[in-house]
């Protein structure tokens, strides 16, 4: 698989624009990998770096894999691929139960920069190393978000990745 590096920001609108209808987050460790739908986040500098910044509840099965190893990638949809029931399965079901890459039948890429694989079937990629992390403060958040996004107080944790890759996955001209 050829990787075809891109410039973020160049990319902004073609990784911006699917978010809320949802992009994969990748995580993997102690040998195991997982893959979750994220319908929130932002891309931008801090520190003089190119980042995106990633929220996971407290319950998911990939807030365990990313507290050990730091590193995620995003693995997001080109126009005119249809990849809905992708989405909808990865965010509804649970690494814990299932493996989503086979349930989906997706094909795993190995990182460029991370131990973290990237997807062929959604081949705009973002490799991110965690330079920064912060448990919401439920005080700081206004009672409308609460009672909308946070019944169950299943608080997020946001992680802000230092994008060291990104790129195109394209299949190999032989």
């Amino acid at each position: 698989m050829k990787r075809t590096p891109i410039d973020v920001f160049e990319y902004a609108s073609q990784i911006l624009e699917p978010l809320p209808r949802g992009i994969l987050l990748n995580t993997a460790a102690d040998g195991k990998m997982d893959t979750m739908t994220i319908g929130w986040g932002s891309l931008g500098e801090d520190w003089g770096k190119k980042v995106f910044t990633v929220l996971v509840r407290e319950s998911r099965y990939t807030k365990n894999l990313i507290e050990k190893n730091p590193e995620f990638t995003l693995s997001i949809p080109v126009k005119g691929s249809d990849v809905k029931s992708i989405i909808a399965l990865c965010g509804t079901k649970s690494g814990r139960d299932i493996d989503k890459f086979e349930a989906c039948n997706l094909t795993v890429v190995p990182g460029h920069e991370v131990s973290t694989p990237a997807i062929a079937e959604l081949p705009l990629t973002i490799e991110c190393k965690i330079i920064y992390k912060q448990d919401q403060d439920p005080e700081a958040i206004q009672e409308r978000f609460k009672s909308g996004y946070y019944p169950n107080g299943d608080w997020h944790t946001a992680y802000t990745g230092e994008i060291v890759a990104a790129y195109l996955l394209e299949e190999d001209e032989d």
